[in-house]
């Protein structure tokens, strides 16, 4: 078995061996070959280095000629295009000639917008060729003079060639340097950008506010109503005319003609309203006007304001920004805007600061309030409108515009409880008793102020000045309990007045008169009323309507419990009645009773007054329930006595009791009529009981009316 390995073993050798033969003997013809290759490549490179050197010299033409055409067209291609544009600026001022002529006798407005919206067009092409020529000109030329001199130099061409090119130049040269700067500054395209800004003012002159004066003759008219000041087809060309301009350095004319044109259109737009009061704007004039003058004015004011904001200047900023929006200059329509508005706002920002820094009359206080809140409900909106850094001035102007209308009614609120308080000394309290004038004024004036229209505007006011004095980190009070304490303050310093004057009095009854009419008028004018409600009902009734009361009470004890004592009984009476009492003093007392009657008859028809109706039926029913029951008990006691003469029967004197306060039919002395027989009782002579008081009270003047 080891032998038959062995055999195995020198088989696969002798087979490796004969593979290895046969591999030498290939690489042997191998590099035969390899050999005979490089005896053929060497042959091949001695022919390529023969060829090379007998191309060479025509390569180098070959490139030379290359860079000769390279250099001469950059010069030439360049010049060929100016030529060019020569051509196409001279085909553009032909048809800007036609496009002019053709604009001149168009009468259609349509039809003569877009021709000129094609002049437009022909204006910006020419522009642009003039431009290209006026860019590109000078590096063509100089282009062109370095490919003469270079040919000129290394005579690359023959000479006839090179003269031809030298003349070229010179004839470039020349109508470069003299028609330029005419087309640019002398030309058709300075005509037809004048044209363009003539176009420019007429097209933005007839562009007017419509319905202004109609607006504000009409109460229910929609003054916040924006209309377009133009048509999109004018709207479209006044932007490109504008763009032409901008790009032919016109702006700044652009932008003049713009503004000049349209402030005044803006401007005769609100003049339509006669707006003559703005004339007058200095404090010291505002003082000069009478007060229905300045009322209408201040509401004249008022209305023009916001419909200056809201309906003129609105419409003028949309048209700003459709014809100036798309220059480069991307805010310089916020700026043209703004000096179209700022000359008509400072008129009405004078006019108002003249009015806040007039003299501070309370009469005046409703009226800025009014304007103060107007300019709070347009604040939101003016902001909106003059917005940016361009609209800073005005709207700084606005706020201090609303910052003095805050002071001055602030001041006039607060300088009118003051004058209140002032009057106790230097004026008397009316000689009758009647409510005084300043009562009646002071309370309706405090009742006009709670109406809705201005509690909210004067809460406001009040808040707004606590906040500038605490700071705005500060927690203010609810404007109900702002309003409610600066009303209390004036409520009490009139009640002090009221309580000052009632001293002064000489006449013991005339105070109680005083004081009752005068709370019996703040109670009745107060109570289901905004001021009322305010305050408070219930303390409008303890403070007011009790004060009445107990002056009525008071009134009642001075002026008829006298006049009751002289029919109560006296002792002698009661001891004997029959013997001691004699007629004569019975009448006696009755006779004292009656002149008595009388003199408080006469007192209140000179000197006592009771305006209100229903007061006056009040205390009529309380005086009748006091003096009637007493004069029938005593014609009852003494009914014997009395027997056989006549005598005012009770319900005779309950009508004279009622006289008094109905203050009718008196004679022209004062003292009361007498009534005839039928109205008197057996047991006396007639007694005259007739008749009504004429003219028992004195004419009231207008003034004291409710």
């Amino acid at each position: 078995m080891a032998a038959n390995e062995e055999d195995s073993a020198l088989v696969k050798l002798e087979l490796a061996c004969s593979d290895l033969r046969t591999l030498l003997q290939s690489s042997a013809k191998l590099e035969k070959d390899l050999e005979e290759m490089e005896k053929k490549f060497d042959s091949i490179d001695e022919k390529l280095s023969t060829a090379a050197k007998r191309v060479a010299p025509l390569q180098s033409l070959a490139m030379a000629a290359k860079a000769l055409e390279t250099r001469i067209n950059r010069a030439v291609s360049p010049a060929l295009g100016l030529l060019h544009s020569f051509k196409l600026s001279e085909s553009f001022q032909k048809k800007l000639i036609e496009l002019s002529d053709k604009l001149s006798i168009e009468k259609n407005p349509r039809k003569r917008l877009k021709k000129l919206l094609k002049y437009v067009q022909c204006v910006d092409q020419l522009n642009e060729v003039i431009n290209l020529i006026s860019r590109d000109g000078e590096p063509v030329i100089q282009k062109l003079q370095e490919v003469v001199e270079f040919l000129s130099r290394t005579k690359a061409t023959d000479q006839y060639r090179t003269q031809r090119l030298k003349e070229t130049l010179i004839t470039l040269k020349a109508l470069y340097e003299s028609e330029v700067d005419a087309m640019r500054f002398d030309g058709l395209l300075d005509e037809a950008l004048l044209n363009l800004q003539d176009e420019f003012e007429i097209m933005l002159q007839q562009m007017k506010h419509q319905n202004i004066g109609e607006q504000q003759a009409d109460e229910e008219a929609d003054q916040t109503l924006v209309s377009d000041l133009g048509t999109e087809m004018e709207v479209q060309v006044l932007r490109r005319i504008a763009e032409t301009l901008s790009a032919s350095d016109c702006l700044d004319i652009c932008i003049d003609i713009f503004v000049k044109v349209r402030y005044r259109r803006a401007a005769k737009a609100l003049m339509r309203l006669n707006p003559d009061y703005l004339r007058t704007y200095t404090p010291e004039e505002i003082d000069e006007m009478q007060w229905e003058s300045l009322e209408t004015a201040i509401s004249l004011w008022i209305q023009h304001f916001e419909l200056a904001v809201k309906t003129v200047f609105v419409s003028e900023k949309k048209l700003c920004k459709q014809v100036l929006g798309g220059l480069p200059e991307v805010l310089i329509w916020l700026e043209c805007f703004v000096k179209i508005a700022d000359k008509i706002m400072a008129v009405f920002f004078r006019f108002g600061e003249g009015v806040a820094r007039s003299n501070r009359e309370p009469q005046k206080l409703f009226k800025l309030l009014e304007m103060f809140d107007s300019l709070e409900k347009l604040k939101l909106e003016f902001t909106e409108i003059f917005e940016g850094e361009s609209g800073a001035d005005i709207c700084i102007r606005f706020r201090e515009l609303e910052k003095l209308l805050v002071h001055a009614s602030s001041k006039v609120f607060w300088d009118f409880g003051l004058q209140i308080e002032g009057t106790s000394d230097f004026f008397a309290p009316p000689e009758d008793g009647s409510v005084p004038k300043l009562v009646r004024y002071a309370v309706n004036y405090l009742k006009y102020l709670t109406t809705e229209t201005y509690s909210a505007p004067m809460a406001k006011v009040f808040r707004t000045e606590q906040m500038w004095k605490a700071g705005i980190l500060s927690k203010p009070e609810t404007d109900e309990n702002l309003l409610k304490d600066a009303i209390s303050n004036i409520m009490e310093a009139l009640q002090r007045n009221i309580e000052s004057k009632s001293s002064s009095y000489k006449d013991k009854i005339l105070p109680h008169i005083f004081v009752m009419n005068t709370y019996w008028y703040i109670y009745m004018r107060s109570r289901n009323t905004e001021l009322g409600k305010l305050i408070g009902e219930q303390y409008m009734k303890q403070k007011y309507k009790s004060a009445a009361e107990e002056s009525a009470y008071m009134y009642q004890w001075r002026a008829w419990r006298p006049l009751v004592r002289l029919l109560e009984k006296e002792e002698s009476e009661e001891q004997d009645n029959g013997t001691k009492a004699t007629a004569a003093f019975v009448r006696g007392k009755l006779e004292a009773f009656f002149n008595r009657f009388d003199e408080i008859s006469q007192r209140h028809a000179r000197g006592y007054s009771i305006p209100d109706a229903d007061l006056r039926e009040q205390l009529r029913e309380a005086t009748v329930k006091l003096v009637v029951p007493v004069y029938r008990e005593f014609l009852n006691a003494h009914s014997k006595l009395l027997s056989g003469e006549s005598y005012v029967s009770p319900e005779s004197l309950k009508g004279l009791v009622g006289q008094v306060f109905n203050g009718t039919d008196r004679t022209s002395n004062g003292k009361p009529k007498r009534r005839d027989s039928k109205d008197t009782v057996p047991g006396r002579k007639s007694v005259s009981v007739e008749g009504e008081l004429k003219n028992f009270r004195r004419s009231r003047s207008k003034s004291i009316d409710a």
